[in-house]
């Protein structure tokens, strides 16, 4: 009888009735849900294809299996088992799993998570992706599966000609989008509001919210979007649209088969997958500009509010070795002021001055930093041309983890606290660690409500604007902050407007 209570009753989806599994303080969890057909055999490097449909109840209260991937190492760096996915790959992935307080009748804002991994690797079966909390709240929370690796971004010419749109690379981003409009189509049955969709994503989760922002398969599928630790941190060009034309990736390609032994497409979709697996492409595995998916300069969609923020300890800013690293010499701090600044590296030693080595490893993460806030700052300014509304923050609150303070607030930790998950890890949590979490939540789903993070008693959160430059500080303290010093914000401001041309 008690199994029997914990299955809800069925819901109907495009492919068939669904039954998933309750969870206590009215949550249902709906897991394994196909999207689309699974990606084998002729169809790996297809777009996807709409799921075959399914007779009866549909038994969902289990996730798919992740895309094809390397296996999970126990801990990789900073990123732990409640980081990775614990369950078997596949090619036979292409699943979604939603979290649900609704009641029949109602239209509650809709929050579509994208996972990071590089590309490479990551799953929605993530511990600190499980969305229970935040539908608390009273969002209905989705994330999905997408291919990753050589699955999800190999370009080919072969590819390319038997495409009707003369296009190869982005598969994982046509997942994302399939997935989307499964949502859109599907979604009001589970108690959502399908003109009430929030896409939000991490590092690479975050590069595709950005991307999705820009593709013309993608429009009208949300409303608003978070992105988080993705374009805008680093620097660089590069990180605002997809990293290679169609031409350099199938190029890349072509030499990824031979190392394989593959000289057509055919040979190529003959192999095993742990085979593609194991190989190496010169140019990695990524989003390309293709033609299709992501055309050459195209305009953000000019409806969507955004927030877009980043950790403390940032790809590019932290420290990510998995051995303690060793000490920290003034040899460094110089080599890594000229890394950095260049040909001002004389300014910028000026301006984070150091007498020793632990000054220095001190003053050059803070460079580090500010370049990184200056670099998010300068893309919301250009992003104030095309979004009604921007915000920005910046996490500085450490993840208690007393064995490894080198990490300090590491690319990911924020996730346990966005998500309210924080039970899933064993850290000694502290009241402050749940009431940042508690507020990180609040802020995410009132944006996505209304499209806006203020509401309640938060402190409150200000649009960004180009003058004076303030972004949100969350952790530490909950509040505006400036971004530095002025004279550390002149010196920036002239150096990435420079390099990044706006």
């Amino acid at each position: 009888m008690g199994v029997a209570q914990s299955v809800t009753r069925p819901v109907a989806t495009t492919g068939g009735l669904v039954a998933g599994k309750r969870l206590g303080q009215g949550i249902r969890f709906f897991a394994g849900i196909p999207f689309a057909r699974p990606p084998v055999g002729p169809l790996r490097w297809r777009p996807p294809q709409p799921a075959r449909p399914w007779k009866g109840v549909r038994a969902a209260r289990n996730f798919g299996a992740p895309c094809y991937q390397s296996a999970p190492l126990p801990r990789l760096g900073p990123w732990t088992r409640a980081f990775n996915s614990q369950l078997p790959a596949s090619e036979n992935c292409l699943y979604l799993n939603l979290w649900t307080p609704a009641r029949a009748g109602e239209r509650l804002p809709v929050m579509v998570f994208i996972y990071g991994g590089g590309y490479t690797s990551g799953a929605g079966s993530v511990a600190i992706y499980n969305g229970k909390h935040l539908a608390r709240r009273g969002v209905v929370v989705v994330n999905f599966n997408y291919r990753v690796g050589p699955f999800g971004f190999l370009a080919y010419p072969g590819l390319v000609r038997e495409s009707r749109h003369h296009s190869a690379g982005n598969y994982g981003l046509l997942d994302q989008i399939a997935a989307l409009r499964w949502v859109r189509r599907n979604i009001a049955n589970f108690g959502g509001d399908a003109g009430n969709i929030t896409i939000f994503g991490q590092s690479a989760g975050a590069s595709s919210v950005w991307l999705l922002m820009q593709s013309p398969l993608a429009r009208g599928l949300f409303r608003r979007a978070i992105i988080m630790s993705g374009p805008g941190t680093l620097p660089f060009p590069a990180m605002m649209t997809a990293r290679e034309k169609l031409a350099a990736a199938c190029a890349a390609g072509e030499k990824f088969a031979a190392s394989l032994g593959a000289s057509s497409l055919k040979a190529l979709r003959a192999l095993p997958a742990a085979k593609i697996q194991q190989g190496h492409s010169p140019i990695g595995f990524a989003p390309i500009t293709d033609g299709w998916v992501l055309p050459a300069g195209p305009a953000p969609d000019p409806q969507a509010r955004v927030i877009n923020g980043m950790v403390a300890d940032d790809i590019g800013i932290g420290y990510y070795g998995t051995a303690p690293p060793p000490p920290f010499t003034m040899s460094q701090y110089r080599r890594g002021l000229r890394w950095l600044c260049g040909a001002q590296a004389a300014a910028c030693r000026r301006l984070y001055p150091a007498r020793n080595a632990r000054q220095a490893h001190r003053a050059l993460l803070q460079a580090r930093r500010d370049r990184a806030k200056m670099s998010l700052a300068l893309w919301a300014r250009r992003q104030l041309r095309y979004s009604p509304a921007v915000y920005t923050y910046y996490f500085d609150h450490r993840l208690p983890w007393p064995q490894h303070p080198e990490y300090g607030v590491f690319h990911s930790s924020e996730l346990p606290y966005v998500f309210d998950n924080l039970q899933v890890m064993r850290r000694p949590w502290q009241p402050r660690d749940r009431k940042i979490a508690r507020e990180m939540s609040a802020y995410w789903t009132d944006f996505a409500r209304n499209g806006n993070p203020n509401r309640g008693r938060l402190p409150h959160w200000p649009r960004f604007r180009a003058r004076p430059l303030r972004t949100m500080e969350l952790g530490v303290r909950m509040g505006p902050m400036r971004l530095m010093p002025a004279a550390r914000e002149q010196f920036w401001k002239k150096k990435l407007h420079t390099l990044l041309g706006f």
